[in-house]
């Protein structure tokens, strides 16, 4: 009765220590719709921090700039909501100007619409840029809670309020023309997301995810339909930076065709570039694009332009008419347009295609096939085929010592036929990476040097098998300690090398599900181990408290293995089942990215 008790207990202190333990890193998802921080306390009435803009009015897609100061503060939370109802939802999309103190969150279903601290440091002020979507209300109030200490906090403090003015055409202000631009074509505004209309009949399509919509938030979106003897090109996509797209020749970059839209402070440049290999794109100093437009609001990127399909007096740009393997990458830009490297691989399309040739609506992976199928592998061994054999030979050697196979024990048969095709499908997919990058990574962390670790220790435990002692044997012991330390140092090992591997670039299954079904089912094992280690205990106590009579005592025992092995059969039947799940949800994500 002690141990649920201990659990109730533990239990409460969770819950009472996450609802009073606040948010120091800025993740306040849950305080969207009031805005109030869990700290246990009331707000203070009277502000002392005020809230500036740069402007009173705006246009869609216009950027305003929101300034936070006041005394020393540690957290803040800012949104902007419609000045005539201030407990509607979160309005627009914000950027950033200090990515190191302040972070970008998601209210409800506008991507990017609030804004917080990243940390507890003490700050003075804090800057960041308010992009007014399309279907804006037509007044916006800026709100912030400022938290001083821990329990000294203001919540809602109401800002200046910016008004739309009436716009009969979605002709861009002065600052979002030309003018402000340093190329040298005509650009002009994008008034409303693309559509993905004419998709496969018209028009040839990526989307990412396969089938979304563009409008959407979490769309990635290139089109190509050729018009006479040119094309021209739609693409958008959730970016606070940079989204560019290439023509190759292969599934390597390098050598490759790039088309680059990169916000500049707040305004879109459109660019041709070279890549070389990994290293920066080399952008042209000419520039074949026409007819160029851009859009950036509610935190999607939009750029879209024309260009012939033959171009023989700009060297690099390849001919539309011939079937390239295309890229499609996203990634941060600095104030004055600097692009970084991409942190998630770039979408890549599965085969060669014709952007002129038969109108398609298609989708990519941003995950090659050698490395979902090293990912894949490990799964089935490492949450599978390794983890059953241990609970069998862990638990059923009493249960199934009388029953055979091939002239051995049951339990030993399935504990061997697992445990070695666990070493099999590890060595499998060990070779995959390397085969894929073409030697070692420089730039997985830690995880191929533990991957390494934990495929020497795969092998060397059945080779330290094939030399066990008799069971009688003096160093028979000593052999089990070490056979038992090795194999669970193995297991830790690879646990913690896929949650290291999950997040990797050249996978990157989805955040954070991945850590929570990952941490679901170490729980899930370690759960089960717990409860026949418990049984087994129990069972041990029942037979000892038998009276010490030979018959009564062999009848016990009969009946008492008799209970245990029907109460360790169905919680290996579940944990069985249990397993399968787990595998086969890892194994859906691994698909789909």
């Amino acid at each position: 009765m002690e141990l649920p008790g201990f659990a109730i207990a533990v239990w409460m202190f969770v819950c009472l220590y996450a609802s009073v333990g606040g948010y120091p890193n800025g993740k306040v998802r849950e305080a969207c719709t009031s805005m109030v921080p869990c700290h246990g306390s009331s707000p203070q009435l009277s502000p002392e921090h005020t809230i500036t803009v740069n402007g009173t009015e705006f246009k869609p897609g216009d950027s305003v700039e929101v300034h936070l100061s006041g005394p020393d503060f540690e957290g803040f939370f800012i949104q902007a909501r419609d000045a005539e109802h201030l407990d509607s939802p979160a309005v627009g999309s914000f950027v950033l100007a200090d990515r190191r103190r302040s972070q970008l969150l998601t209210c409800g279903r506008t991507k990017n619409s609030a804004v917080s601290h990243t940390s507890k440091a003490k700050k003075k002020d804090i800057k960041v840029y308010w992009i007014a979507p399309g279907d804006a209300p037509k007044r916006v109030q800026f709100l912030a809670t400022v938290v001083k200490k821990y329990r000294i906090f203001w919540v809602k403090i109401l800002g200046p309020i910016v008004s739309q003015t009436d716009v009969l055409s979605p002709t861009p202000p002065l600052h979002a023309t030309s003018e402000a631009m340093s190329t040298s074509y005509p650009v002009s505004y994008i008034s409303k997301p693309f559509s993905a209309s004419g998709c496969g009949s018209m028009k040839f399509c990526i989307r990412n995810p396969s089938n979304c919509d563009p409008g959407s938030a979490s769309c990635f979106f290139l089109s190509f339909q050729q018009e006479e003897s040119s094309v021209f090109i739609e693409m958008s996509g959730p970016s606070e930076g940079y989204l560019a797209f290439a023509l190759s020749h292969d599934q390597w970059m390098g050598g490759d065709d790039a088309y680059l839209c990169v916000n500049e402070g707040h305004r879109i440049h459109v660019s041709t570039a070279h890549l070389k290999e990994r290293s920066y794109p080399l952008l042209d100093v000419e520039n074949a694009l026409e007819d160029v437009s851009w859009r950036l609001a509610d935190g999607v990127l939009q750029c879209s332009f024309r260009r012939s399909i033959c171009l023989p007096a700009y060297k690099g740009r390849f001919n539309l008419d011939t079937s390239y393997y295309i890229f499609l990458a996203d990634g941060e830009a600095s104030e004055g347009g600097q692009i970084y490297k991409h942190r998630r691989q770039p979408l890549v399309t599965d085969g060669l295609y014709n952007v002129t040739g038969l109108p398609q609506d298609i989708g990519g992976s941003r995950s090659p096939r050698l490395i979902k199928a090293h990912g894949a592998l490990m799964f089935v061994a490492w949450i599978t085929t390794v983890s059953i054999g241990v609970i069998v030979a862990r638990f059923f050697k009493p249960v199934w010592s009388h029953s055979f196979l091939f002239g051995k024990e049951l339990w030993f048969q399935v504990h061997r036929m697992l445990m070695l095709t666990t070493v099999m499908l590890t060595s499998i997919s060990f070779v995959l990476p390397f085969v894929y990058r073409g030697g070692w990574s420089q730039q997985a962390g830690f995880h191929p040097y533990l991957g390494c670790a934990v495929m020497a220790l795969a092998i060397f435990q059945p080779l330290m098998a094939g030399f066990r002692p008799s069971r009688h044997a003096p160093r028979r012991q000593f052999f089990n300690w070490f056979h038992w330390s090795t194999g669970t140092t193995a297991r830790i090992l690879a646990v913690v090398t896929m949650f290291l591997g999950m997040d990797l670039p050249a996978l990157d299954l989805p955040d954070p599900w991945d850590t929570y079904t990952m941490i679901g089912f170490v729980a899930w094992h370690v759960g089960t181990d717990v409860l026949l280690e418990i049984h087994s205990y129990c069972l041990v106590r029942k037979v000892e408290v038998i009276e010490d009579d030979r018959i009564q005592i062999l009848q016990s025992l009969t009946s008492a293995e008799a209970e245990g092995c029907l109460f360790k059969q169905i919680v290996l039947t579940i944990y069985v089942c249990g397993n399968i799940v787990f595998l086969v949800a890892f194994l859906i994500a691994i698909n789909q990215v």
